[in-house]
């Protein structure tokens, strides 16, 4: 009898495991800032580091989304389990679900400055846009370069005034943008945008740097998290610590082997870039692929102060899941 009860039991327990969440649906945006995610998503890292748990044969679905409204749509639909966006739209998603989804952040994907570039040679500083210019940004008002214009906008014009520039902004990809800027005659004057199309744009002699993110936020800074839900968080844990641990051997094998990562960062993208190219930008001392959070609660205090979000988290422990509270962040 009791073999029969205990025959019983590891069926049960047989089939929860196969009807469980074996599988992680888990989507990236475009750029050099997905990097990690790349590398983790090739040699199947997340996948391994679950197997090592007990979490055999997961299945891990990669998409491609454009855009924090686009993200967290799909994160809080139930259509995606893990996403990948800047900084200030998870910093919305975080607030607006406390209580409820309790959206919080898995991992920090790294410190990676994003530059404003115009083809309008009168723009050398934000004040010199004028109506006729157009800014185009993957999320405009909301996303992470529309954040950090606005701060911008505010050092440039005085207190209160960081929407001076929003009603230039338009929305598009930043593949999109950049052939749009390379291009011209499009109404586009310039992009808000990251790695490696920054480099791309600054290439052709009629383009040039307007501002950096650096520059803005006062030193380096996070640019994009991965976060979900406190309900997939909790009924996954070793999953969750499964990517942090794949994404903490990306960046170590991005750090040790920079050509081996541009090239999977090429074939991932189908990017044109010459491999030198793309590796010369890995090498970039002011990128830092890093799990940990850098400089997160400058976003959250801007946009507490401008109404964007109730009120700005204590610490940056408050928008992370405790995986990652034992690192350095800030």
């Amino acid at each position: 009898m009791k073999f029969i009860v205990a025959f019983a039991l590891s069926l049960a327990l047989a089939a929860t495991n196969a009807a469980g969440a074996e599988e992680l649906r888990i989507s990236q945006q475009f750029g050099l800032s997905y990097l990690p995610m790349i590398v983790a998503k090739e040699q199947k890292l997340i996948e391994r580091y679950a197997s090592e748990a007990g979490v055999k044969d997961l299945k891990v679905d990669w998409r491609l989304l454009s855009g924090g409204n686009a993200t967290n749509e799909a994160l809080l639909s139930g259509s995606l389990d893990l996403v990948a966006a800047g900084v200030p739209p998870f910093i919305t998603i975080w607030s607006r679900t406390r209580g409820s989804n309790n959206v919080k952040a898995v991992a920090s994907l790294g410190s990676i400055p994003n530059e404003l570039n115009s083809n309008n040679p009168a723009v050398r500083s934000v004040k010199d846009f004028t109506d006729k210019d157009r800014i185009a940004m993957p999320a405009p008002k909301v996303g992470f370069q529309a954040i950090v214009l606005q701060m911008a906008a505010e050092q440039a014009f005085g207190p209160g005034q960081y929407a001076k520039l929003d009603p230039l902004t338009v929305g598009m990809t930043h593949p999109d943008a950049t052939a749009a800027l390379l291009t011209g005659g499009t109404g586009v004057t310039a992009h808000f945008t990251s790695p490696p199309f920054q480099s791309q744009q600054q290439k052709d002699p009629r383009i040039h740097r307007v501002l950096s993110s650096y520059d803005v936020l006062g030193g380096p800074h996070t640019f994009n998290v991965l976060y979900g839900t406190q309900k997939w968080h909790d009924a996954n844990p070793r999953v969750a610590r499964a990517v942090v641990q794949a994404l903490d051997e990306a960046n170590r094998f991005i750090a040790d082997k920079p050509r081996e990562a541009a090239a999977l960062y090429i074939a991932a993208e189908k990017s044109t870039q010459p491999l030198d190219e793309v590796e010369q930008l890995i090498r970039d001392p002011r990128l830092h692929f890093t799990t940990a959070p850098e400089n997160v609660l400058k976003f959250a205090t801007f946009q507490a102060r401008i109404g964007q979000i109730p009120a700005a988290p204590a610490s940056w422990e408050e928008l992370f899941f405790p995986e990652l509270h034992g690192k350095a962040g800030s």
